[in-house]
């Protein structure tokens, strides 16, 4: 089987999380893939295969090393296998656009992937695109690092003559709504350290993450009649306003990049009794992000001096941390991987990831785990494409990450 058809293979399963859900999975039709995974990596050899009651996978390749050979450590690879709820991931129709000649893709009527709106796909004039019928996403987040991960295992089963260590593997669900890493049982893996194959273009490697937190801001009002309101209204809708406006209007997701971080709105409730405003708050650096979110809490105190004591609650909750402080004593694992872009021709770039990934909780959670390119591009809408040529490089990455 090639990668490719491994890959179109898994967009035939709707795997799409939910946000709101309470159970582990948050959606059960990931579950049937991740039996099928199951029933697939057996069917491909792996060893000590197993699925727990929430979906989580794990299976071996184990080591071909001779007797006399020194010990290496026990690496790990792991991609999620849910897709995200911003865009329905049923019924993908996936289409393969051979060659690709540098001009506009029409998807489906009215919906055009064009060079003018997405430069990135002159990057890969030449190549093979695998892209949507213009309905859904295409679930290369991150159902692309599922099938470079397998089509590598494979690759080693059958090359016995590339020495390697003892190789496991994970497939997760749920990294869509940050919860990916919850449930994943590091002792169970057993690994040194490990990769997930989760980025985007191809060279790309990430091992710093924003630092993250979320922010729940309460304003309580008091309703009076309006006629009759001097002295007594306290309008949540105006002091939710307020409060927005005490953040700074230059540091948002929409004006800033690469390292530096913002205070993102994600949601308003309001009326004149309650205000509801839900926050998140983004930096690279530790100490920036240990400020923004005093700025927060300092903002709402004041407001609480304007207006008096419990009118305005803010609750500032850690995310996730930046994988770069897990990662940092351990730069030999970046080295690796480093060398092996290098050797299968592909140019690295290091950058940092403007999110977070399940590496970064994984990290730490004591698995030290940067992130590889996968090769997918515009995630999350119909726009989303992969050249398949990506998913080859990122295949072969894997394998001479193995080598010994």
């Amino acid at each position: 089987m090639t990668i490719t058809e491994r890959f179109l293979n898994y967009t035939k399963f709707d795997t799409q999380s939910a946000e709101e859900s309470q159970t582990v999975p948050s959606t059960p039709k990931q579950l049937i893939f991740a039996r099928y995974l199951k029933e697939e990596m057996e069917r491909e050899g792996l060893q000590e295969v197993e699925m727990d009651e929430k979906g989580y996978l794990y299976a071996t390749l184990p080591a071909n090393l001779a007797d006399s050979d020194e010990p290496v450590p026990t690496i790990g690879f792991i991609s999620h296998y849910d897709t995200s709820p911003d865009c329905s991931g049923a019924d993908i129709k996936p289409r393969i656009v051979e060659q690709y000649d540098g001009g506009d893709i029409l998807l489906s009527e009215g919906v055009v992937l064009s060079p003018k709106k997405f430069p990135e796909l002159l990057g890969h004039v030449g190549e093979d695109l695998i892209v949507t019928d213009g309905h859904t996403l295409l679930g290369a987040d991150d159902k692309a690092g599922i099938a470079e991960i397998m089509q590598a295992m494979c690759y080693l089963r059958d090359h016995q003559d590339i020495r390697h260590g003892k190789i496991r593997v994970a497939f997760n669900p749920d990294e869509e709504i940050g919860m990916g890493a919850h449930h994943f049982d590091v002792a169970k893996f057993g690994c040194d350290w490990a990769y997930t194959m989760d980025g985007g273009e191809v060279g790309e490697l990430e091992f710093e993450n924003f630092n993250a937190a979320s922010a729940k801001i309460t304003i309580k009002g008091v309703s009076v009649h309006p006629g009759y309101a001097k002295g007594k209204m306290v309008n949540a809708n105006r002091l939710a306003v307020e409060f927005a406006a005490m953040l700074p209007a230059d540091e948002t997701p929409e004006t800033t990049e690469g390292y530096e971080g913002f205070y993102h709105l994600i949601g308003m409730q309001t009326n004149t009794e309650l205000g509801k405003l839900s926050y998140i708050i983004r930096d690279h650096d530790r100490e920036k992000f240990e400020a923004r979110k005093q700025f927060v809490l300092a903002c709402a105190e004041r407001m609480n001096e304007r207006y008096g004591e419990g009118t305005v609650v803010a609750e500032v909750k850690d995310q996730y941390y930046n994988m770069k402080e897990m990662v940092a004593p351990q730069m030999h694992i970046i080295d690796k991987v480093l060398v092996a872009m290098q050797q299968v021709g592909v140019k690295p770039q290091v950058k940092p990831i403007r999110g977070g990934t399940d590496g970064a909780q994984l990290s730490f959670k004591g698995l030290p785990c940067p992130n590889i390119f996968a090769g997918g591009i515009n995630f999350h809408g119909p726009y989303e494409f992969v050249p398949i040529q990506s998913m080859e490089k990122a295949m072969q990455v894997v394998v001479k990450i193995c080598q010994r």
